[in-house]
C-alpha cells in the first residue's frame, strides 16, 4: 500500500487568501477547515472504520491518496457530470471559497488527482491494474438535527483494470462492499443492494445493512462511468467505485443518538466511542427552546440561515425546525415571507442555563437582522 499526498501549494495559496477575510462566510470557512480530521484522529471510531476498511482483502495493495480540501469547481463538478445548473453547484448547498474554488463536497474528487499523477500515468501506459482509496473531511450545507452536520467524513475507493486484461463485474463490487461491511459490523450482519443513480457510476447501487432490526443506507457505489474516466484522460479501463459517509456507520454501530457526540471531548463520552459497543447516555440533559420569527425577502435561503445558527450557537444547537412560513403581501409587502424557526439548545455534557442561552439568542437576532436584512417579529 503506497501513500500519495497531492502537492498542497495551490491550497496553501487559497488558505492564505482566506485568512485575510473577515466577512461571516470567510470566518465560517476558516473555522471548518481548522476542525480536526476525525478519520485521522487515532482515538476516533471514524479512524477505526478507516483501519478496518483498509485491512480488507478486497483493498489489499491499494494506494492511499490524500487530496486538497479546497478544490476547483471545474474538477469537482465539470469532470463528474455535474454541469452548470446542477443542484450540487448551488451556493445554497456548497461552500464557495471564490467563484472557481469550493470546499470539496465529495471524496470522489480523488479520481482526478490520482489518475493525473505522473507515476500513475506511467503505470497506465504499462497497462497495470489500479486501486486507490481516499478519506477525510467533506463539506455541505445542511439542515440541523441530531443526524446531520455540515462538516463530515467520507471514504471512497475505486478498482480499475485495462479492458483487454481483466473483466470486473458488479458482483466483484458487491463482494468487496460486503467484506467491508462485515469488517465494521461483524460477520453476522445482513446486506442488500438495490439500483440507484449516481452521476459518475453506471449501473449504480446503494447498499443497506440491517442494524438493530433496521435497514440503513450504507454505501453508494457502482461501475465507473467510462465517460467520467475519459474526462480525466483515462480510456480503455473499467471497474468499480464506492463512497460512504463514516458518521452514519459509526452511529449505527454504537447506536449513537447524536452526531455531535463524535466530536465530544468529555471523557465519559470518549471512552464509550468504540465500534460495536452500544453507547449509554451519560445523562439526558434538559433542552432550552427558543423561537425566532422574522420577515425576509425572496432571496432568503434556509441553508444559509442554518449556517448562521451554527456560527452563533455552535455545538449547543441540537435541532432547528420550521414552525411556520407564510406570505401576506398586504401585511409584509410584495415578495416578503415570514418564517418562524424553533431552536433547541442542548448540551450532551452539562445542563444549560437561561443566562447562558439568552445572550446567544440575542446575538442570533442581531445577526439575523444584519446578515439577512430581516425584520424581527
Amino acid at each position: 500500500m503506497k501513500e500519495i499526498t497531492i502537492d498542497p501549494q495551490e491550497e496553501l495559496r487559497l488558505r492564505a487568501e482566506l485568512e485575510k477575510r473577515t466577512d461571516a462566510e470567510g470566518l465560517r470557512l476558516k473555522r471548518f477547515l481548522e476542525l480536526p480530521d476525525l478519520s485521522r484522529t487515532e482515538s476516533s471510531p471514524l479512524a477505526e472504520i478507516v483501519k478496518r476498511t483498509l485491512g480488507t482483502e478486497s483493498l489489499r495493495g491499494f494506494d492511499v491518496i490524500k487530496v486538497p480540501e479546497i478544490v476547483p469547481t471545474k474538477v469537482l463538478f465539470d469532470l463528474f457530470n455535474m454541469p452548470p445548473g446542477h443542484p450540487a453547484r448551488s451556493r445554497s448547498d456548497t461552500y464557495y471559497v471564490n467563484d472557481d474554488y469550493v470546499l470539496r463536497t465529495h471524496d470522489t474528487v480523488f479520481w482526478y488527482y490520482y489518475l493525473n499523477q505522473p507515476q500513475i500515468k506511467e503505470r497506465i501506459s504499462r497497462g497495470e491494474n489500479l486501486g486507490a482509496v481516499c478519506y477525510g473531511k467533506v463539506y455541505r450545507k445542511d439542515e440541523i438535527d441530531r443526524k446531520h452536520m455540515n462538516v463530515f467524513h467520507q471514504i471512497g475507493a475505486f478498482c480499475l483494470a485495462p479492458d483487454e486484461k481483466r473483466i470486473i463485474v458488479p458482483e466483484d463490487l458487491k463482494n468487496a462492499l460486503s467484506e467491508i461491511g462485515r469488517s465494521i459490523f461483524g460477520e453476522g450482519v445482513e446486506f442488500r443492494f438495490y439500483e440507484h443513480n449516481f452521476p459518475y457510476t453506471d449501473p449504480s447501487f446503494e447498499m443497506e445493512a440491517k442494524i438493530n432490526g433496521e435497514w440503513i443506507e450504507m454505501v453508494g457505489s457502482g461501475m465507473a462511468r467510462k465517460s467520467v474516466l475519459a474526462n480525466m484522460g483515462l480510456t480503455g479501463y473499467h471497474g468499480w467505485a464506492f463512497g460512504f459517509g463514516m458518521e452514519r456507520l459509526a452511529m449505527a454501530s454504537m447506536n449513537l443518538p447524536d452526531i455531535r457526540l463524535l466530536w465530544s471531548k468529555d471523557s465519559r463520552v470518549v471512552r464509550q466511542l468504540v465500534l460495536g459497543k452500544e453507547y449509554r447516555e451519560v445523562s439526558k440533559y434538559p433542552p432550552i427552546t427558543r423561537d425566532i420569527s422574522f420577515i425576509v425577502g425572496a432571496d432568503f435561503t434556509p441553508n444559509n440561515y442554518f449556517d448562521l445558527i451554527r456560527d452563533v450557537g455552535g455545538d449547543l444547537v441540537e435541532e432547528v425546525s420550521l414552525l411556520d412560513k407564510y406570505e401576506d403581501a398586504a401585511k409584509f409587502g410584495k415578495e416578503k415571507t415570514s418564517y418562524t424557526y424553533r431552536i433547541i439548545y442542548r448540551s450532551n455534557e452539562r445542563t444549560l442555563t437561561n443566562e447562558e442561552i439568552t445572550p446567544i439568542q440575542e446575538k442570533l437576532i442581531k445577526e439575523t437582522k444584519a446578515q439577512f436584512n430581516a425584520e424581527i417579529r
